[in-house]
């Protein structure tokens, strides 16, 4: 199972990691080498800080997280962590997750 966590703001991805109260989790499970399941869900941070959700996605065994801005020391610790930072990414969530999933995604790309 594949799990992405990506900070939302309405239906774009948050400008940033540590200012965003909304955060997608999106889990694929592969079935066959081309269908999955696919679940969403929304968690509402009660304050907004880079330490709260560090500790969501190591609470949630997140694999890959797509941001926009996040400093250093948490791209830093995340990745230390074994999770997969992909930042310097805009658009809407639609957009970006379709590129995730298709693997054509990377750091430093907008999906406007």
């Amino acid at each position: 199972m594949e799990t992405t966590l990506i900070p939302i703001l309405d239906n774009d991805l948050a400008p940033r990691f540590d200012l965003a109260s909304d955060v997608l989790i999106v889990s694929v499970t592969r079935e066959t080498s081309a269908m999955g399941k696919i679940d969403e869900k929304v968690v509402v941070l009660d304050t907004p800080s880079p330490e709260a959700m560090c500790r969501l996605a190591l609470a949630e065994n997140i694999q890959t997280v797509i941001c926009a801005g996040i400093e250093k020391e948490f791209f830093d610790f995340l990745e230390w962590k074994g999770i997969r930072v992909l930042d310097d990414i805009c658009g809407p969530v639609d957009a970006i997750l379709e590129a995730h999933f298709m693997g054509k995604i990377s750091p430093g790309q907008s999906y406007y």
